[in-house]
């Protein structure tokens, strides 16, 4: 069983590659990181599709947040301002805006800083595609 939670973040997206970099470095979230295409997803009990649409924090009981709900988990793992950050994501209306936030961001992940066509999921890959 694990003893930490794990981060999972798409590994082929500049953007997303660059964003869990900084996190890494600057936040030091208490953690494990990696990215989809190398981490066993069953045992961690999420779905290829899921991984591809948001980030992940799986905790070691197998709770999945998944989006801006993961990037508040993973501030409240590190110490100091993140952690009061983290907790302010968790409270309404403040999560209803990061969550819209973070759908935007991720929708156009290929646009922002460090992104490449790489990093844009197709349509038809998106959940609720049909």
């Amino acid at each position: 069983m694990r003893t930490q939670p794990v981060l999972v973040y798409d590994g082929d997206c500049g953007f997303c590659t660059t964003s869990v970099t900084f996190a890494e470095k600057r936040i030091r979230p208490l953690c494990e990181v990696t990215p989809w295409q190398f981490a066993e997803l069953d045992p961690l009990g999420v779905t290829q599709r899921r991984a591809e649409y948001e980030l992940l924090w799986i905790t070691p009981d197998g709770s999945v947040y998944g989006g801006a709900q993961a990037v508040a988990k993973l501030l409240l793992s590190a110490r100091g301002g993140w952690a009061v950050l983290g907790a302010l994501l968790k409270l309404p209306p403040i999560r209803w805006a990061a969550h819209g936030l973070y759908r935007i961001i991720a929708d156009n992940r290929d646009r922002m800083p460090g992104g490449t066509a790489a990093c844009a999921l197709p349509a038809s890959r998106r959940p609720g595609a049909r």
